[in-house]
């Protein structure tokens, strides 16, 4: 079963994405991973990506589709995958379709995890983090014990810059502008389905698994 994740950030689709891989026994991929574990590892494709992140440009399609597909080659990928992150662009999404075709295989399903901008900003700018240990908490859904004070070190609890609603209004904007257009192209494919994401995070996921037909 070979998947990819769609949706705004801040719509919930890495935490979809981390259960039906618990589900289904697939690896949930994130590009982001991908880079990281290619750089440190010092692969060729590594070195390539790590020459535009060192100077803080945006890693072409080529090298970041080649990423993709090398991972996707690796023995725990043989009964599928979930991607997250990627495509984000109709040409990234294109490339991938040709690179995956050149193999004889394309992609199975394409989830979208469609949730308003208004609720995304209101999601997201109630988010807290601690910057000492890594936990996130939510000032509506997921509240610490004590306001403003991490459960697990004790740590101050801050409002990340990400999570600002100026930034996640710029992000959504990038989001409309670059990547919501793959939603068009999926439905094109065929592999097109659309989860309410406004719901419980439980039924989301049945909507999800029922989807996939498992």
């Amino acid at each position: 079963m070979k998947i990819i994740m769609l949706g705004a950030p801040g719509a919930g689709k890495g935490t979809q994405a981390e259960r039906i891989s618990k589900k289904y026994g697939i690896p949930h991929i994130s590009t982001g991973d991908i880079f990281r574990a290619n750089i440190k590892a010092g692969t060729e494709l590594g070195i390539k990506a790590k020459a535009y992140i060192d100077k803080g440009l945006l890693v072409p399609d080529d090298v970041t589709v080649d990423l993709v597909m090398d991972r996707i080659s690796q023995e725990d990928c043989k009964n599928g995958y979930i991607l997250d992150g990627f495509p984000r662009t109709i040409p990234q999404a294109e490339s991938l379709t040709e690179a995956l075709k050149a193999r004889g295989t394309s992609i199975d399903h394409a989830v979208d995890v469609d949730v308003p901008d208004e609720s995304i900003i209101a999601r997201m700018s109630g988010r807290r983090a601690c910057l000492t240990c890594g936990a996130t908490y939510h000032t509506v859904y997921a509240k610490p014990a004590k306001e403003g004070i991490c459960d697990k070190c004790g740590a101050s609890l801050v409002l990340r810059e990400d999570d600002k609603p100026e930034t996640v209004k710029q992000r959504l904007l990038v989001y409309h502008e670059q990547t919501k257009p793959l939603i068009d192209y999926y439905r094109r494919e065929n592999v097109l389905c659309t989860v309410d994401g406004t719901q419980d995070m439980e039924k989301v996921f049945l909507d999800i698994t029922k989807t996939l037909g498992a």
